[in-house]
């Protein structure tokens, strides 16, 4: 099973200067703020932290978790991802969910009904970007012009699409759709079997979903349930999920009170990284 490291990406900023394409890229029943408009071109390339993670790293696999899809263009996205993909050569993982705070989707005027619709219909936006040579959608939710997408993404097909989602449906739809599920940190590991076969029962495939549980690990102190007392505790927990059917676990910094906020408090988030490597892949 593989252990994960939480790392952020960060979203593109609008440039002032770029040209405009011949067509334009709309979503359908979403009002955005009245922002410029400048949609990708062929030849742009969207800076990204994870340009850098790809440059300073040749093994570890790069991605988020997760982009809340009814926030975000699907072109945006399909673009940035590519180039990341480019720069890593083959090492990204894309992180999806359809959101869930009444807030979040107020502020940026995204509308909350039928969001499972629009996750399918985004992960198929995505693909087609992807992957033809003269790509264009027609849906429900969003509308892509005839368009060309350069680099491709490294992967064949693009990088792997990761669902999260606790409900049956999201399960579902994780195993029908994407490579694997994302659960959240605060999912029950208990019972965590339960979802696993929900996810792998609705799979073209049972035995190739991924499985990415989020999870905080607490090394020392009493055992306070699952990933948490001592190391070889620890240790124990991740065999027995990985009997569970999970395939990777990721250390979500986000949900650890001693970090607090991980992209603040460096010093400390980058000592608790370490502890967990420690603790899940001893180098002794």
């Amino acid at each position: 099973m593989d252990h994960r490291v939480r790392v952020d990406m960060a979203w593109p900023k609008p440039s002032t200067d770029q040209p405009q394409p011949q067509g334009n890229v709309t979503q359908t029943n979403h009002q955005p703020p009245e922002v410029p408009h400048h949609p990708p071109k062929r030849n742009q390339h969207f800076e990204s932290r994870g340009g850098g993670l790809a440059a300073h790293t040749s093994r570890i696999r790069l991605g988020v978790a997760l982009v809340n899809l009814p926030f975000v263009s699907p072109v945006v996205v399909a673009k940035q991802a590519a180039t990341l993909d480019v720069l890593s050569n083959g090492r990204l993982d894309l992180g999806l969910g359809t959101g869930w705070s009444p807030t979040e989707f107020t502020a940026t005027g995204a509308d909350k009904a039928r969001r499972g619709a629009r996750a399918e219909e985004y992960v198929r936006v995505l693909r087609t970007l992807w992957n033809d040579d003269v790509a264009s959608f027609d849906g429900e939710f969003y509308t892509v012009p005839p368009s060309r997408m350069a680099p491709r993404p490294v992967q064949p097909g693009g990088p792997p699409v990761l669902l999260g989602g606790s409900a049956r449906t999201a399960l579902e739809r994780a195993g029908r759709l994407a490579a694997g599920w994302m659960s959240r940190s605060q999912t029950d590991l208990d019972r965590i079997h339960e979802e696993v076969a929900v996810v792998r029962a609705a799979a073209p495939d049972p035995a190739a979903v991924r499985v990415v549980v989020r999870g905080v690990v607490r090394v020392g102190g009493p055992r306070e349930g699952r990933l948490s007392g001592s190391y070889d505790q620890i240790r124990a927990d991740t065999e027995w999920l990985a009997g569970q059917g999970v395939t990777e676990l990721y250390y979500d910094l986000n949900w650890d009170e001693r970090v607090g906020n991980p992209a603040v408090a460096t010093a400390e988030a980058t000592e608790r990284a370490a502890e967990i490597i420690e603790a899940l892949a001893p180098r002794g």
